[in-house]
Order: structure tokens, then C-alpha cells, then sequence
């Protein structure tokens, strides 16, 4: 699994006109499902999520994670993050699992963050989605579970 980790002071996904998830301050997180993930990719990428130390203490050092700030998380699949661009000028997209194997792990990894006690929205799976950010710094992070480094 891929998570691209968008530190924000607001974000939300809309679907046909309608706000379907929305965050103050806090992350969007992008995440694709490579073939062969499961259930503890899920676990261990919300927790290396949650964790992750990608906002200001009072010295304005990167030390404190998701989970120290109380901020909110707004998670939207996107298949795209396997991209393979090494050949050609089209991706491919072989190495990303399929729909029906995905989607669980998406709402698995959108689970996992709410049990450890942050607030969660997310998009809605395979809709046509307008994702609206404001990037807070900005900071963005590609994090990978550790059996797809």
C-alpha cells in the first residue's frame, strides 16, 4: 500500500456538487492498494500514519504527529499512486489491485486511523471525486507499507 500524505489547513472531496468529506486542520491522505496487500499493510500504514511526526512543535521543528494535534484525517483511494511510468508515455497500472480487492482495504485503513482515535472522512470509492486542499507548508510525504517498500 501507498499512502501520499498531504499535510493541510483544509481539505474535502466533492462528488456531482456535494461536499462528501471534509477536514480542518490535518492530512489528506491518498491511498492506493498494490496486488498482494492485506489487512496488515492497512494496519501498519494508518499507525505509521498516525505517527508520522510532520507538524510544528513551539520551536517550529517537524515533532509531532496526526495523533499529538488532534487533527483530522481525509482519506480518498486513488489507484493512480501505482502508477508504472518506466516505459512509454501511458502508465500502467498492473501493479494496483483490483476494485474488488481495494476497496476493503481502503475502508480498512480509513477504520484502522479512527481506532486510534483520529476523526475520519473519507471519498467515496471509485467515484469521479474533486479533491480541494489547502497545503499547509507545504509538506507531502509518499509512505509505503513496509511489504511494498
Amino acid at each position: 500500500m501507498r499512502a501520499l500524505i498531504q499535510r493541510v489547513s483544509r481539505a474535502s472531496v466533492s462528488i456531482d456538487g456535494s461536499i462528501v468529506g471534509e477536514i480542518g486542520a490535518g492530512l489528506l491522505i491518498l491511498v492506493g492498494v498494490a496486488r498482494g496487500d492485506g489487512i496488515n499493510d492497512a494496519l501498519r500504514l494508518a499507525r505509521k500514519t498516525a505517527e508520522l511526526r510532520i507538524f510544528a512543535d513551539e520551536a517550529g521543528r517537524f515533532d509531532r504527529s496526526l495523533l499529538e494535534i488532534g487533527g483530522g484525517a481525509l482519506v480518498v483511494s486513488q489507484f493512480t499512486l501505482l502508477a508504472d511510468t518506466r516505459r512509454g508515455r501511458r502508465p500502467s497500472f498492473t501493479g494496483a489491485a483490483a476494485p474488488a480487492e481495494a476497496a476493503p482495504l481502503v475502508q480498512r485503513f480509513a477504520a484502522n486511523l479512527g481506532e486510534l482515535g483520529i476523526e475520519v472522512q473519507t471519498g467515496r470509492f471509485g467515484a469521479h471525486m474533486l479533491v480541494s486542499l489547502e497545503n499547509d507548508g507545504p509538506v507531502t510525504v509518499m509512505l509505503e507499507s513496509e511489504a511494498n517498500p
